[in-house]
């Protein structure tokens, strides 16, 4: 894009942003003062259409013109607008695209990581409408990879989606995961996670892993340097404890949830990581530990 056209997108997105006043109860007059302009959504996709630009682009001149996407001012009081815009520039690789994965890809979409890559071989079948949130009697059939694109650009049409309908394995986990600056295991085969695991570690890419079975689940964060194959524990044929335990609606949308906070943490270098431990969920009894291993 000519500098100048960027210049003139940006002029027309300051004249358009809006100043609110911050969430909560009580604010003090003039408190909003310091907080970045918004860009409504109606004036994000004028300016789209207007241009001849797509919504990524809106969105990248936008936060680095020092302006909020309307769509994200709640996260404004946990993100500041430098982390907003790093995120937008991140990329994240989600590996499985069914019970664990919709829940990720459908939160990283909302809170606005820019590119995401989404890797499944499969289609929806009647057993997942139990609990994988982009399934539905529609989609029986269907590609996961490309109802998981559709829904991220029903939700979010800023985020690019790069879709790739195959099963991850020794011969193209490196291509399909070179560029991305963290990945997001929601697998449900423990052979395929430990080449996954393996794959991250010659990247020296994040690899944030979650795992379901019944009412409980894990949680844990490979960072450079680091190898959490000895938590990838499964039968011969690669199928962990949920063949026995089941899989009910609300376990992957907690375990997801978590894994979605992790990478978003990984990516903006806060809080402190699941490095070298795992958070061991427990909803039948309504308990969480950390568990250190080696």
């Amino acid at each position: 894009m000519a500098p100048m056209a960027e210049k003139e997108i940006i002029q027309t997105l300051r004249d358009g942003a809006v100043v609110s006043p911050a969430p909560g109860v009580g604010a003090a007059p003039g408190a909003a003062s310091g907080l970045a302009p918004l860009v409504p959504w109606k004036l994000q996709c004028d300016v789209s259409a207007r241009f001849g630009v797509t919504l990524a682009e809106t969105e990248r001149l936008a936060l680095e013109a020092g302006l909020l996407p309307a769509r994200y001012q709640r996260n404004r009081e946990t993100l500041s607008l430098e982390d907003q815009l790093r995120l937008f520039r991140s990329r994240v690789a989600v590996i499985g695209c069914g019970g664990l994965g919709g829940y990720v890809i459908e939160e990283l979409a909302r809170v606005g990581v820019g590119t995401l890559t989404l890797v499944d071989p499969d289609v929806f079948e009647e057993h997942n409408l139990n609990r994988q949130l982009l399934s539905s009697p529609r989609a029986l059939g269907r590609s996961k990879v490309a109802c998981a694109a559709e829904r991220v650009a029903e939700i979010n049409p800023a985020v690019t989606c790069r879709v790739h309908p195959l099963a991850l394995g020794e011969e193209n986990a490196e291509e399909l995961l070179e560029d991305c600056d963290a990945v997001v295991d929601a697998l449900d085969n423990v052979l395929v996670r430990r080449v996954l695991a393996a794959a991250c570690r010659r990247l020296r890419i994040p690899l944030v892993h979650g795992a379901i079975a019944g009412w409980f689940g894990q949680v844990a964060t490979q960072l450079p340097g680091e190898d959490l194959s000895p938590l990838l524990r499964g039968s011969a044929q690669g199928k962990g404890a949920e063949t026995r335990l089941g899989n009910p609606s609300f376990t992957p949308a907690v375990v997801a949830s978590l894994e979605a906070a992790e990478t978003c943490k990984v990516l903006l270098g806060r809080g402190t990581a699941l490095s070298k431990r795992f958070l061991s969920v427990n909803l039948l009894d309504m308990e969480m530990d950390q568990i250190r291993y080696e």
